[in-house]
């Protein structure tokens, strides 16, 4: 049996908007556009929270 690894669409372009790379993973994984506005709006406060900085910047090295 061979198993069918989900397609990852953030790896493939990496310089694509946050935004973006969060809709491609709230639709590969069948979530309602309900909950996928309900989730950017967290993140957006998380962004606000600490200075409109990605989240990438937030990561210790």
């Amino acid at each position: 049996m061979t198993e069918a690894v989900a397609e990852r669409p953030s790896q493939d372009k990496p310089n694509r908007r946050l935004r973006d790379q969060v809709s491609d993973v709230m639709r590969l994984k069948h979530y309602s556009l309900r909950t996928e506005r309900t989730y950017w709006d967290w993140i957006e406060r998380f962004i606000r929270f600490h200075g409109l900085r990605h989240p990438r910047e937030l990561a210790e090295p």
